[in-house]
C-alpha cells in the first residue's frame, strides 16, 4: 500500500492546534499527549495517518523533558514501574489475540474513568507505597498499555490513590518526572517490539511521510510543552492533583467514547 500523503494546509494547521494543546498538557502533567492528540486529530484524519507521527512526537516530547526528569524522578517507583511494564506489555498484546479488543478497551476505560471521578470527588484508597504496590502498579500499567495503550492513566490513578502522608509518596515534580521517564521507556520498548515482531509494514513508524508530518508538528508540540512547563512551575500539590485527576477523567472518557463508537460501527455487522 502506498504511503499516506501529507494532509492539506488546513488540516496541518488544525493538527498543529491539537498538538499544541496536547503539548501544554504534557509539559504540565507529564502525560496525556498521545491520547489527546489521537482523540483530536482522528476527528479529521484517518487513524493510520495519526498514530505513527504522534508516536514519534511522544518520544521527542520525552527527550525534550529528559533533563529535568532525570533530576526529579523517584527512582524506586520508576524501577518497579519499568519492570512491571516490561513484563506485562507483551502479555497485554497477546491477550488481544484471544479477547475481542473493543469491549476490553471499553471495560478498561470505564474502570479508569470511575476511579478518576471517585478520586476527584474526595474518595481515598490510601495505598501504602510499598514495593508490592509499586510492582503491581507497573504490572497493571503494562497490561493496560499492551491492550489499550493508556497505561499511563492507570499509573496516574494509582499514584493519586497512594497515601500522601507516608514515606515514598510523590510530590508533583517527582510524579511528573517519573511519568516522563516511564513513557520514554515504554515508547522505546514498544518501538523495539514493533521492529522485532513480524507484521504488515504499511504506514510504518519510520517511513518518510510519518517523519515529515512529525517534523511539521514538532514546533507546535515543543511550544506547548514550554507553556505547560511554565504553568507547572511552583504549582501546589492539591492543585496539581486536581488538575491531574481532571485530565485522567477526560482521557478515560475519550477512551470510552472511542470504544462505544467502534462498537456502534461493528453492530450492523453482527449476525
Amino acid at each position: 500500500m502506498p504511503a499516506l500523503p501529507l494532509p492539506s494546509p488546513g488540516l496541518l494547521l488544525a493538527s498543529a492546534v491539537v498538538v499544541f494543546a496536547a503539548g501544554i498538557v504534557r509539559g504540565f502533567a507529564g502525560f496525556g499527549f498521545s491520547a489527546l492528540c489521537v482523540a483530536g486529530m482522528a476527528l479529521f484524519l484517518p487513524p493510520a495517518a495519526v498514530v505513527p507521527p504522534i508516536f514519534v512526537l511522544e518520544v521527542l516530547a520525552s527527550l525534550s523533558l529528559l533533563r529535568g526528569a532525570l533530576k526529579d524522578a523517584h527512582w524506586p517507583w520508576l524501577g518497579w514501574l519499568v519492570l512491571g511494564n516490561a513484563l506485562c506489555i507483551p502479555l497485554g498484546v497477546a491477550v488481544l489475540a484471544w479477547v475481542s479488543e473493543v469491549p476490553l478497551r471499553l471495560l478498561i476505560g470505564a474502570l479508569l474513568l470511575l476511579a478518576a471521578v471517585l478520586l476527584r470527588q474526595g474518595w481515598t484508597l490510601a495505598l501504602p507505597p510499598t514495593r508490592g504496590v509499586r510492582l503491581a502498579t507497573g504490572l497493571i500499567s503494562g497490561f493496560v498499555n499492551g491492550v489499550a495503550a493508556i497505561g499511563g492513566i492507570a499509573v496516574a490513578v494509582i499514584l493519586s490513590a497512594t497515601r500522601s502522608d507516608s514515606a515514598g509518596a510523590l510530590p508533583p515534580a517527582a510524579m511528573r518526572a517519573t511519568m516522563i521517564l516511564l513513557f520514554l521507556f515504554t515508547d522505546l520498548y514498544a518501538l523495539a517490539w514493533a521492529a522485532l515482531l513480524p507484521g504488515p509494514r504499511d504506514h510504518g513508524l519510520l517511513e518518510a511521510a510519518t517523519l515529515q508530518l512529525a517534523l511539521w508538528l514538532a514546533p507546535a508540540m515543543l511550544a506547548g510543552i514550554w507553556v505547560g512547563q511554565r504553568a507547572f512551575s511552583g504549582v501546589s500539590l492539591p492543585l496539581f492533583r486536581r488538575r491531574v485527576l481532571d485530565l485522567l477523567a477526560l482521557i478515560a472518557a475519550l477512551s470510552v467514547l472511542r470504544a462505544l463508537a467502534a462498537l456502534a460501527a461493528l453492530w450492523p455487522l453482527q449476525p
